[in-house]
């Protein structure tokens, strides 16, 4: 029998999406032969591949492009001929930094219920991540910040340019990092651990990602005189320093860190061995039972499920009514603030709290970045 015959169709199938045209600003859905581990070919399937497509944005999301991924996962679910799906950014400068800020500060901040409708439809994207049919491979381009923190997490296996910085960044723009991070980072690191990161807020590095069990692969993507080389910036030689404390991943300092940038100037971005690790993981899965596989992902999804199900209508309602005060003012700060300084001034804040101070009335403009600048 040849292999026509073996794979054509045996029936009409009905349509199960929800649209007939999922086409979205700012994201990219493509369909990619998929292929064995040898580099064959398999004729008739795809790797999906959903692309965040706001380069100049670092690819944070609109409300377009989250209604986007919505239906391109849903898409990939319901497509017999799709093996896996691939979650990534365009560009190589981030995979995703979040919510749109610009369009948080400019229309939703100081509308709760417009904002609460608008994170009814985040939850719905973090959830059609976490009930796709296929299994969710995130190609960490660049930056996975914030909200783009919390969609990658809920991806099955997250595959990273070492060069790439994750973190949350809640408390430090006026919200909580409750889309998705309290959630997953106590499962996937430990409580302790999870509260570092989403209290303070500061990023770290795709190899203290990798060490925490946050990804499941990072490769090299810095090319310098034609060779491979490590991320520069940060310790990748020494696992502990003299006092036992863990020190991989972690930022240089001093000369070593002047010494690194000037590497990194010398060195071009290729982030072609990402491209080919995802491709060969995406060959490994294409050689297993595709109902057991999904199975197995609905059972080793079920603790950041239950844990997301749990939490969302609170941390909705919250985050809405949120966008009056603090949010208002930390993605105020964010979106007008200068290069260097997008923060509130934030010990005046708590100052004029601590008097007593109401947030009506000019609380919020006297905290702002240009302020502090004294503009």
């Amino acid at each position: 029998m040849n292999a026509p015959e073996l794979i054509a169709p045996l029936r009409e199938f009905k349509n199960h999406d929800l649209v007939d045209d999922i086409a979205k600003p700012g994201i990219r859905y493509e369909k990619r032969p998929a292929k064995r581990p040898d580099g064959r070919v398999a004729e008739g399937l795809y790797n999906v591949w959903i692309t965040l497509d706001n380069p100049a944005q670092y690819n944070s999301y609109t409300t377009d492009m989250v209604k986007g991924a919505i239906l391109a996962f849903r898409a990939a679910t319901n497509a017999r001929d799709v093996n896996c799906v691939v979650f990534t950014g365009a560009g190589s400068s981030a995979f995703c930094t979040g919510g749109n800020t610009k369009e948080y500060a400019e229309y939703y901040a100081g509308q709760p219920q417009e904002y609460r409708q608008y994170m009814r439809l985040f939850n719905d994207m973090v959830s059609a991540i976490l009930a796709c049919d296929k299994p969710v491979i995130c190609r960490v381009n660049g930056m996975r910040i914030g909200g783009g923190q919390e969609i990658g997490m809920a991806c099955d296996f997250s595959v990273s340019s070492d060069l790439a910085r994750y973190g949350q960044a809640g408390p430090k723009h006026g919200s909580a990092p409750i889309g998705g991070a309290t959630d997953f980072l106590p499962v996937i690191v430990g409580a302790e651990r999870a509260m570092a990161a989403c209290v303070l807020c500061e990023p770290f590095s795709a190899h203290k990602a990798y060490q925490m069990g946050i990804i499941s692969d990072l490769v090299p993507a810095l090319k310098v005189d034609g060779r491979w080389v490590a991320n520069p910036l940060v310790e990748t030689q020494r696992m502990v320093d003299e006092f036992g404390r863990n020190v991989y991943g972690e930022p240089k300092t001093g000369d070593a860190l002047k010494e690194a940038k000037a590497l990194m100037a010398r060195g071009t971005v290729d982030l072609s061995l990402l491209d080919a690790r995802v491709e060969e993981l995406c060959a490994k899965i294409l050689l297993t039972f595709p109902d057991c596989t999904t199975k197995t992902l609905e059972e080793l999804r079920k603790p950041k499920l239950e844990a997301c199900t749990r939490n969302k209508d609170g941390s909705r309602a919250w985050l809405a009514l949120y966008m009056m005060p603090e949010a208002r003012a930390g993605f105020t700060a964010f979106n007008e603030g200068s290069k260097d300084d997008r923060e509130v001034d934030f010990v005046l804040l708590r100052q004029k709290l601590a008097a007593g101070q109401s947030w009506v009335g000019p609380l919020h403009d006297s905290i702002q970045p240009k302020l502090k600048r004294g503009a």
